[in-house]
């Protein structure tokens, strides 16, 4: 059985009897305007993966037909301006550049009377 093979057996069988399946380790750094997120998927092709993005929590998932199975989630303190942002895959390192939500004030003045 080939190390991918018994990689995906693993996940499958592990994650289904826990039923739930532990993220990949990411490297995250927080800059002034975007996070950066490395991961490792190695083994896949950038056509075998899926990113989503809804306000500040970013999913990425691996498709039926992927090799390997990944399946992770992350939440970010500031929503993710997904316009703005950039996935890269090579040699089997997924970077994303997640470009940051500046909050904008809502802030009215109410008079005293």
């Amino acid at each position: 059985m080939s190390k991918l093979a018994l990689d995906k057996f693993l996940d499958d069988t592990l994650g289904s009897l826990s039923g739930t399946r532990t993220a990949p380790l990411a490297t995250v750094e927080d800059g002034d305007k975007a996070y950066s997120l490395q991961l490792d998927v190695p083994g896949l092709a950038k056509e075998q993966l899926d990113i989503g993005i809804e306000g500040d929590v970013l999913r990425i998932t691996s498709k039926p037909d992927a090799a390997r199975s990944v399946k992770a989630a992350y939440r970010f303190p500031l929503e993710i301006d997904a316009a703005g942002s950039t996935a890269k895959l090579e040699n089997g390192v997924l970077t994303l550049v997640l470009a940051k939500k500046i909050p904008v004030s809502t802030v009215t003045a109410l008079a005293i009377n």
